[in-house]
């Protein structure tokens, strides 16, 4: 199937979620400790709003909302690259421990130059390196040239062990203070999110989620078995390398935005697999969607939850996550 006929045969799909994803952000912004009216949501964004009314939906709901859509979508993508990659239905930046070793380079970095603190806009590229590096380990360790889905899981989940044991250490080392917040990051909270931090996402995501869409094709060959995706001309490790990089750049984008989110990378791509099938020219832009409106959803339910206490969305996502995990790793 070619890129335009699958599109036009999850047209319908994608556009119910356009419509779902809407309909959550707005109730989402609508309620809160201060609930606001959908008439006064209007009012507001026209300018025509109280003082109030504008810093909670425009300096505190609206920036944390849209950068639940981001780190939903560009997780979700990078997920669906790497089960894509590998063959393996168990692949996430989570647990393969990409995320934690983005992770690991963002605290190491805050620990020995504090100041990188107030410069958000290299973040991600701090994350961007130790997720690249962490995903290169995991892909030559588990076999580059052939590569067995078990094998990646587990080195995958090693990795993800040692990255997480670094993190404890240096976060031991920090003050009290830098300790806290760096726990509350790294459980995956955007409940602090600002324009700086959407702004310092956007272009990540605006960047490689259309690059992940261009590697449509190789995925799907990828998929078939044997030597079949080198006799249509696939050049299987180069294109491995360039889906990696491209995974790993959204992931450690990602993480550096909203700390360690898990699962996300995996429920998505499985979610939108049941809903427009395998081929990734869908695929893609569909777990896209699907990841905004879980971490979104995840979001709505931690801020409202135990308020005016906020759940991370982090553990909101692996309390739901992980029961699914399990059932995929007894399944396979």
């Amino acid at each position: 199937m070619d890129m335009w006929s699958a599109l036009q045969k999850s047209r319908f799909t994608f556009l119910s979620l356009c419509v779902l994803l809407i309909v959550t952000f707005l109730y989402s912004l609508s309620t809160g400790i201060l609930p606001v009216s959908f008439s006064s949501i209007s009012q507001t964004i026209i300018g025509q709003g109280t003082d109030a009314e504008r810093l909670v939906l425009i300096d505190l709901r609206l920036p944390r909302m849209l950068l639940a859509l981001l780190i939903g979508s560009g997780l979700a993508v990078s997920g669906t690259l790497l089960q894509g990659m590998s063959r393996n239905a168990l692949a996430d930046p989570g647990i393969l421990g990409i995320n934690a070793g983005a992770g690991l380079f963002v605290v190491m970095t805050l620990f020995y130059f504090r100041s990188a603190l107030h410069q958000l806009p290299l973040l991600p590229f701090v994350a961007f390196f130790g997720a690249i590096l962490v995903a290169w380990t995991i892909y030559r360790l588990a076999g580059a040239t052939s590569l067995q889905p078990a094998r990646l899981l587990l080195v995958g989940v090693g990795i993800n062990a040692l990255c997480g044991a670094l993190l404890i250490i240096f976060q031991l080392k920090m003050d009290p203070r830098d300790f806290q917040q760096a726990t509350v990051w790294l459980t995956g909270s955007i409940w602090q999110a600002d324009w700086s931090s959407v702004f310092m996402l956007t272009p990540w995501i605006v960047l490689f989620i259309p690059l992940a869409f261009m590697q449509s094709r190789s995925l799907n060959l990828l998929q078939l078995s044997g030597s079949l995706p080198q006799t249509l001309g696939l050049q299987v490790e180069r294109t491995r390398k360039r889906i990696l990089f491209v995974a790993a750049a959204l992931a450690g984008a990602c993480v550096a935005a909203g700390g360690g989110i898990s699962f996300i990378g995996l429920l998505a791509p499985h979610i939108a697999r049941r809903l427009v099938g395998p081929n990734h020219y869908s695929l893609i832009p569909v777990a896209a969607l699907v990841g905004s409106l879980l971490v979104l959803l995840a979001d709505l339910i931690g801020k409202n939850l135990l308020a005016p206490a906020d759940i991370p969305v982090g553990i909101v996502i692996a309390v739901l996550g992980a029961p699914y995990f399990i059932v995929l790793l007894f399944r396979k």
